[in-house]
């Protein structure tokens, strides 16, 4: 069963009459409904394209926080061989909301960094809804400066609503945690991609972003402060949340115009949650081409192009 979003109402009311139909072949009616449930799945399919084809951002936004979208273990599981996890920032603690460990990607060697959600109440709780303290980043920065030493590439999955801002997390130095490992990550001498598979809240988001090829999934968010927390500012009205989603520009494609990410992965119509395995192929496709593309060039040289670009955002529009 899916779970539908409020504007996939009428998707919902066909696939409904489909379970109903199905529901009454199984109890042996004596009816012929497979040319109606035919039908029916046509409608639905239509439906669908028409309403993905033109998505609003707050509604790219509601897509990228569906509860059934892959998450970042869901990656790993499909597009990583022989995964060894690695916990703890060897200063305070583990942090369950950052996934850090070594494996294979394809025959290569890789480092990898994901931000976890949590699929059930019990996982969300563990993972701490993917909201990241700073022991998380600076476990990152362990991981990078891991690779660093031993030659390893690295691939990142973004996906936090943001940085956890509890009172712990401030006490414990929070934004020098961040800062420190937005500074690893452009000073890594060795390929590095990201991709944002859901949401790419602020800060949080960005401290395990700043990569060489930077990706999002097609309706994946990334933005500065969530549309809630940009309409509570701004006008002191949280349910203003569609207009802040809108000039945000938080969407792949706006932000793929404006040179802040490099590639858009392509989703199924009707979004990556249903068809995860396609999706998930599709990420380990625009991989192995980014890091095809990254092959050959020197430390330095991997420096100054993550540096470049991050420096021409805004610049050249």
């Amino acid at each position: 069963m899916h779970s539908y979003l409020e504007f996939e109402k009428a998707v919902a009311e066909i696939e409904g009459k489909i379970q109903e139909l199905r529901a009454l072949a199984a109890d042996g009616e004596a009816v012929n409904v497979d040319d109606e449930i035919e039908r029916l799945k046509a409608k639905s399919s239509q439906t669908l394209l028409e309403l993905y084809s033109k998505l609003t951002p707050w509604q790219k936004t509601l897509v990228a926080r569906h509860p059934d979208r892959p998450h970042a273990v869901d990656y790993i599981a499909g597009l990583v061989d022989e995964f060894t996890p690695l916990a703890g920032d060897r200063k305070f603690a583990e942090d369950h909301a950052m996934i850090a460990g070594i494996g294979r990607f394809r025959g290569r060697s890789v480092a990898i960094l994901a931000q976890e959600k949590g699929h059930n109440t019990e996982t969300r709780l563990k993972h701490n809804f993917g909201m990241v303290r700073p022991e998380g980043y600076r476990k990152a920065v362990r991981i990078m400066e891991m690779a660093e030493r031993f030659g390893l590439p690295l691939i990142s999955f973004v996906d936090t609503s943001g940085a956890y801002p509890g009172r712990g997390a401030e006490e414990r130095g929070q934004s020098e945690a961040i800062a420190r490992s937005t500074d690893a990550g452009l000073g890594l001498g060795t390929p590095s991609v990201s991709i944002v598979i859901g949401e790419g809240g602020s800060g949080g988001a960005i401290a395990i972003a700043t990569a060489n090829k930077v990706m999002m999934m097609e309706h994946a968010i990334y933005s500065v402060i969530s549309p809630e927390g940009a309409a509570s500012i701004l006008w002191r009205d949280s349910t203003k949340a569609q207009d802040a989603a809108t000039a945000l520009k938080i969407t792949a494609q706006d932000l793929k115009q404006l040179g802040v990410i490099d590639t858009i992965i392509e989703e199924p119509v009707g979004g990556a949650h249903r068809a995860r395995e396609i999706v998930i192929d599709n990420a380990g496709k625009a991989i192995e081409s980014a890091f095809t593309e990254l092959e050959g060039l020197t430390p330095e040289e991997l420096r100054k192009q993550r540096r470049d670009k991050f420096i021409a955002i805004g610049r050249t529009l």
